[in-house]
C-alpha cells in the first residue's frame, strides 16, 4: 500500500469541506500580489482598506459581490523522488523479515529511510467562499463595508523517519518510524470597514480595519510503521474524527493603501492580537516522545505585516502589482510562510477579450517553493487560475513531476 499518500489525500475527506487554507492566499489572489486590484475581487481579502476601492460609485453602483466561489484546491509533497515506493518497499521489507534475511533488510531500509530523513510528506488544501461572498457596500459618506465567509482546511501526512533494528529473538524489524496527519479547518466570518482618510491632487489615503471570526478544528494522530494489527489509514481517520478539538477566536486586522492614478502603496497589519487556539491531543508513546510531539499543541495566529506596491494605467486595465511579507508565520500544522510576490494582469472593458493575469511567487521560509502563475477571466466574472511549482521531483517512471499545484475557479461580479 503506499499509505502515506493514500493518508494525506484522505484526510480532506475525512474533515469534510472543511479560512483560506491558512497563510495561502485564495483564488486570483494567488496569482496576483496582496496589492487591491479593483478588477479583482479576491483581493478585497487582503489589505482590510481594499474593499473601499472596489466599489465604482461612478456607475451608481453601491454594492459588489461574489456569486460562487472561489473555489481552490492545492498539494505540496516533500523533496523526495518516488516517494510512495519507497514508503511501500521499506513496509515489505518489515513485513516480510526473518532470521534469515533480517540485517540485509534492516540494512535496505536503514538507506532508504537516511535517502528521505524527515522530508517525506504530502500536503493538501481544500477552500471555498460562501456563496455570494464577500459583499462589499459602499456609503454617501466615503466609507465601505465588507462582510465574508469562508471555510476551509489543511491536511499534512507525514513520514517521521527512525532507525531499523533486528529483534533477536524472532529476527522480526522493529522501529519507531511512524506516519503522523495533522488537520486542521477553520469556518470564517469577517466584518470589516474602510474608509478615505486624507486626499490632495496626488491621491487618496485609505484605511481600514477588520475583525475574522474563527472557528478551527484540529486533529491529529500517531501510527507506527511496524504496527501491523493498525490500518494507518483507518487509525488516522477515527483518531482525527473522535478526538478532534474545536476552539473560537477572533484575530484583528489593520491595514491602509495610498491609491494615486498610475500607482498605489499599501500596508497590512494582520492578527495584530495573535489570537489562540486550542490543538488537539495525542497518545504519548515512545514514538511521540521521540519526535517530540508534544500531547497537546495549541495553534497561535501570529501577527504578519505585508507591504504592496502597484503601478497601473489610469483606468487600472493593465497593474504591475508586488507585494512582500515582512515576517514569516506558521499555519496550523506548524509550516512557514513568507510570501514574496510579483505578477503583471490586463483586465479589458469589454465582456469578450478575456483578462490575463500572470505571475512569480515564492515562500521565503518553510518549503521555500516557488511557482509559476497563470489565470484568465473570461466576460469579466469567470475566474480560473492555476500555480505550478517551479521545484520537482522523480515519479516512479522518472518524470519530473512539479512539488506543489494549485487549481482555483470563480464566479463574482464584474467592476
Amino acid at each position: 500500500m503506499k499509505k502515506l499518500l493514500i493518508i494525506s489525500t484522505s484526510l480532506l475527506s475525512t474533515v469534510v469541506m472543511a479560512t483560506m487554507p491558512v497563510n495561502q492566499p485564495t483564488g486570483s489572489s494567488f496569482t496576483l500580489s496582496s496589492a487591491p486590484n479593483q478588477r479583482a475581487l479576491s483581493t478585497s481579502l487582503g489589505n482590510p482598506a481594499a474593499p473601499f476601492i472596489m466599489v465604482n460609485q461612478q456607475d451608481d453602483d453601491n454594492f459588489r459581490f461574489g456569486i460562487l466561489g472561489p473555489l481552490s484546491v492545492g498539494v505540496e509533497m516533500g523533496d523526495v523522488s518516488d516517494l510512495a515506493d519507497q514508503v511501500e518497499e521499506i513496509e515489505e521489507l518489515i513485513d516480510n523479515a526473518n532470521l534469515i534475511n533480517a540485517n540485509s533488510n534492516k540494512n535496505r531500509a536503514n538507506k532508504i529511510l537516511g535517502e528521505i530523513g524527515n522530508s517525506a510528506y504530502v500536503k493538501t488544501t481544500l477552500s471555498m467562499q460562501v456563496p455570494f461572498m464577500p459583499v462589499i457596500y459602499k456609503t454617501k459618506a466615503n466609507g465601505a463595508f465588507m462582510l465574508d465567509a469562508s471555510i476551509s482546511g489543511v491536511a499534512k501526512g507525514n513520514l517521521l523517519a527512525d532507525d531499523v533494528n533486528v529483534n533477536l529473538v524472532s529476527g522480526k524489524l522493529v522501529t519507531d518510524t511512524s506516519f503522523y496527519a495533522q488537520t486542521a479547518t477553520d469556518f470564517q466570518i469577517g466584518l470589516g470597514y474602510s474608509q478615505a482618510m486624507w486626499e490632495n491632487s496626488r491621491g487618496l489615503l485609505v484605511g481600514g480595519a477588520k475583525a475574522n471570526l474563527h472557528q478551527i478544528s484540529m486533529g491529529r494522530a500517531l501510527v507506527r510503521l511496524d504496527d501491523k494489527n493498525t490500518d494507518a489509514g483507518d487509525a488516522i481517520s477515527d483518531a482525527i474524527k473522535d478526538d478532534d478539538v474545536s476552539s473560537t477566536g477572533v484575530g484583528i486586522d489593520l491595514g491602509a493603501v495610498w491609491v494615486s492614478n498610475y500607482y498605489q502603496v499599501g500596508l497590512t497589519v494582520a492578527n495584530i492580537n495573535e489570537p489562540e487556539f486550542d490543538g488537539a491531543p495525542i497518545t504519548t508513546n515512545a514514538a511521540s516522545d521521540k519526535y517530540n510531539i508534544s500531547a497537546s499543541d495549541k495553534y497561535v495566529m501570529e501577527m504578519q505585516t505585508t507591504v504592496d506596491f502597484a503601478v497601473s494605467t489610469k483606468g487600472k486595465q493593465v497593474t504591475l502589482g508586488m507585494s512582500y511579507d515582512a515576517n514569516e508565520v506558521k499555519d496550523a500544522v506548524g509550516d512557514e510562510y513568507q510570501w514574496a510576490v510579483a505578477s503583471l494582469s490586463y483586465y479589458g472593458d469589454s465582456h469578450y477579450i478575456p483578462g490575463l493575469r500572470a505571475g512569480y511567487r515564492q515562500n521565503m521560509a518553510g518549503s521555500e517553493l516557488s511557482y509559476a502563475t497563470f489565470g484568465l477571466t473570461f466576460l469579466k466574472r469567470l475566474n480560473i487560475d492555476l500555480a505550478v511549482a517551479l521545484e520537482t521531483v522523480e515519479d516512479e517512471d522518472g518524470d519530473d513531476t512539479p512539488r506543489s499545484a494549485y487549481f482555483s475557479i470563480g464566479y463574482d461580479t464584474a467592476f
